[in-house]
């Protein structure tokens, strides 16, 4: 037989691999060895491509970063944008929730990371944050955004609602009100993380408005 006239292997085909390993069998999963094995090489193959473990995660956060959209930062009004980009973002790790570990144990420092930090500053900066008021707020972004992918709220309570109700009334009732606004099982999750991103830029453009930088 011939050589085949394209590379078998590749770093971007590499960190393909790595995510679906994450996505599949989670984190601490990924290995050298396993992610041979899933692409059918053999291990010493793998550093022709890449030059070691932390430049495959850094492929995978590359994958992870050109999945979130960032357009909508550059929309009008702010809040807006900001709210479209927060719910992609969501999205994402919603789709790989086992690849938060990576996000948190990782610093930054990937081009489209960086990028993404960069282009959030910058929008929130123009919506009249002082620098220091845009790092907490985008901090307070990610806190959400990466909380609510990781968490499930609902899905913590595993007896129905009026099983609560002799010894936790209280959580008895919240749980059942949500249950009637809308029973689907993603949806007081949803809700919630809605509400947070509503107090989060609300309470900003009334903090910007209150200072005259609205």
């Amino acid at each position: 037989m011939g050589r085949p006239h394209q590379t078998l292997l590749s770093r971007t085909a590499i960190a393909h691999a790595a995510l679906e390993l994450i996505d599949d069998r989670g984190y601490e999963a990924l290995t050298m060895r396993a992610l041979a094995d899933r692409l059918g090489v053999r291990g010493a193959s793998l550093y022709n491509h890449i030059g070691s473990k932390d430049d495959i995660l850094d492929a995978v956060s590359e994958l992870l970063d050109a999945e979130i959209d960032h357009t909508p930062l550059h929309h009008e009004p702010w809040p807006d944008g900001i709210a479209a980009y927060a719910r992609g973002y969501r999205r994402v790790f919603q789709r790989h929730p086992n690849a938060i570990a990576l996000v948190a144990r990782r610093g930054v420092h990937t081009e489209g990371a960086l990028r993404e930090y960069d282009t959030l500053l910058a929008t929130l900066i123009r919506a009249g944050c002082t620098p220091a008021l845009a790092a907490e707020t985008a901090a307070a972004l990610d806190f959400l955004v990466i909380g609510s992918a990781l968490e499930t709220y609902a899905a913590g309570f595993t007896r129905p609602p009026a099983a609560y109700r002799p010894d936790y009334p209280a959580l008895a009732d919240s749980l059942e009100a949500a249950t009637h606004v809308d029973p689907s099982p993603t949806a007081l999750d949803d809700r919630g993380f809605e509400f947070g991103l509503r107090m989060i830029l609300g309470g900003l453009a009334a903090q910007l408005a209150s200072t005259g930088n609205d």
